[in-house]
């Protein structure tokens, strides 16, 4: 039977640590600007995990006067040694909007109808940044908005859906921050954390007109059965209240760079492994289907290259669902449920091991990025008074790979273009030669 590699564990997380390096706004943000005047008073706004180190980026690359707003997740704001200039870091919830989000909701409104003659508008849009910014229409509260979402993330719906009704319940998504600025054209830099990469997904599109209508909502709500739909009502059944739709000629001098996916991170990662000698499999950047059962599918695919003879690394991307129903006991996130369904059907195959981790350094509700599983971890686990599969019936993974010493912890790494999984698969006891 194939043993792994030695240094299995290095190579995973040196993989990882490339695709979170190629993602940062330092390596990626400089790049989207050289074609731009900038010697012109910038006004900034912006919100999402990467908020800070955006507004850091940009006030290095900018020669002109700066000044702005941005909001970030609770620690994910400037390092010491850093300077936005002129940008204000705020920090709020996530993925729960608190008092902070309501005031960055706010002040990211005022700002963005002061924007001044001859000012140059830019937003820094990325994942996250639909919680940390909160603007709820008038007559709802934000507790009526909050909880429909968390509803909806409970229920495993899809981030589209999710975001649907977060646009079509609020005052600042959809497009309506833009809007707000007219008749000042907006220039958005995003860093995409949504399969697929459409502008208008990430952190709810609040400078991207809204190509869903609040039908659309109000259907999402129905088929996930939410129990307060009729408090929304007035709100949804409101045609004065519907968001900007493509074609608004207001939007007509705006412009929209992505530029930072999971594909360029998934990118860097397979440059890095096919110079350790792996041959490198690709099954996607833009994955979201629910987190176990992708597991076990992807263990299926490492089980078959397993056995075609040659160091294999498989990578994939995207955002899986967890569908939480009403359990609230357990602490875990998308990523370990993955690879609880990894880990599962493997078995303790030997020759097999895996990381899957989100890039923003945050899976879940606790302090980790996501995990590794390696040969022999469901033997320990079992033996330790945590065996797995009861753990992923009670959505609390965490500590499984806890107590397997298996968790992977970063810290923030204020970037976010969603989840990375890579499987290595060694064919025999030669690991890599």
């Amino acid at each position: 039977m194939g043993t792994l590699h030695p240094d299995s564990r290095i190579i995973l997380e040196r993989a990882f640590q490339c695709a979170v390096r190629a993602a940062d706004p330092s390596a990626a943000l400089g790049a989207s600007l050289r074609d731009i005047d900038r010697s012109a008073p910038a006004l900034v706004l912006g919100a999402g995990k990467a908020a800070a180190a955006m507004a850091a980026a940009f006030a290095a690359e900018w020669e002109g006067p700066v000044r702005g707003f941005v909001v970030t997740r609770y620690g994910h704001g400037l390092f010491p040694d850093e300077d936005a200039r002129g940008i204000e870091v705020a920090e709020a919830a996530h993925p729960a909007p608190d008092d902070a989000s309501l005031t960055a909701g706010r002040r990211l409104l005022e700002l963005a109808r002061d924007a001044r003659p001859g000012e140059r508008l830019v937003c820094l849009i990325s994942g996250g940044g639909s919680a940390l910014a909160a603007a709820p229409l008038d007559g709802l509260s934000i507790e009526q908005k909050r909880d429909a979402a968390s509803f909806l993330i409970r229920a495993g719906a899809d981030i589209r859906e999710i975001n649907c009704v977060r646009k079509h319940l609020s005052g600042l998504k959809g497009g309506r921050l833009a809007a707000a600025a007219r008749p000042a054209s907006v220039l958005t830099l995003a860093i995409s954390d949504v399969p697929g990469d459409d502008p208008a997904d990430i952190a709810s599109g609040p400078t991207v007109p809204d190509r869903t209508t609040r039908h659309d909502a109000l259907d999402i709500l129905g088929r996930y059965r939410y129990p307060r739909l009729a408090e929304l009502r007035g709100i949804l059944d409101d045609p004065a209240l519907e968001t900007p739709k493509p074609g608004d000629e207001g939007f007509g001098d705006d412009e929209v760079r992505v530029i930072a996916t999971g594909k360029t991170a998934l990118d860097a990662a397979e440059a890095f492994l096919a110079e350790s000698g792996f041959k490198v499999i690709r099954l996607g950047d833009d994955l979201d289907g629910e987190a176990e059962a992708l597991g076990r599918e992807h263990a299926r695919i490492a089980l078959e290259a397993r056995r075609s003879g040659a160091p294999t690394a498989i990578l994939s991307g995207g955002e899986t669902r967890v569908r939480l129903g009403e359990t609230r006991e357990g602490r875990g996130g998308r990523n370990l449920e993955y690879l609880a369904g990894l880990a599962l059907e493997l078995a303790g195959t030997q020759g097999i091991c895996a990381l899957a981790a989100d890039t923003d350094g945050i899976d879940g509700n606790a302090d980790h990025a996501g995990g590794i599983v390696e040969p022999g971890m469901l033997e320990r686990g079992a033996a330790r008074g945590v065996p797995l599969e009861t753990m992923l019936a009670r959505h609390d993974t965490y500590r499984f790979f806890d107590a397997c010493d298996s968790l992977l912890r970063t810290g923030p790494t204020r970037t976010n273009v969603n989840d990375f999984r890579l499987i290595l698969c060694w064919p025999d006891a030669r690991g890599l030669g």
